[in-house]
């Protein structure tokens, strides 16, 4: 099975310029943690809650007037829309991420593949991609 049979194709994708404020309203309103944040339908990062609370609350940058691009994290990990789904919940369980971006073979964002819908195909590697995400972070990271 392929990663394009189960992803979710139309999600928020934030736009850099935007506020952090209208970023996590979008995450609060879609039930995630995570947005990609794209430019000209480039994937150019990601915005998580935990960017926002480390980068922005913690420094305490005003959320009104703190922009997207910020406090993104900008090293994403990514799969391709034909990729197999194991693959990508071995991407998930490695660097401990329940959601990964989708884009095409052009570098275009297509959509969003979450753990979530890899446990819907009731294929073993939902489970051992949670086992994995779930297990205590390496010592020594912060």
């Amino acid at each position: 099975m392929q990663v394009h049979e189960i992803m979710t194709p139309s999600v928020h994708v934030a736009d850099p310029n935007m506020t952090i404020r209208e970023a996590s309203r979008w995450m609060r309103d879609d039930d995630v943690g995570a947005l990609p944040v794209g430019e000209n339908d480039r994937l150019i990062g990601m915005i998580t809650d935990r960017d926002i609370v480390t980068r922005a609350v913690a420094e305490e940058r005003s959320p009104g007037n703190t922009s997207v691009r910020e406090v993104m994290s900008e090293g994403v990990c990514y799969c391709f829309a034909d990729d197999d789904v194991e693959g990508a919940s071995q991407v998930m369980a490695t660097r401990q991420i329940r959601r990964l971006p989708v884009i095409n073979r052009q570098k275009r964002l297509v959509g969003v593949v979450a753990l979530a819908d890899i446990s819907r195909t009731g294929d073993e590697c939902a489970q051992d991609a949670l086992k994995d995400i779930s297990a205590p972070a390496a010592r020594g990271r912060h």
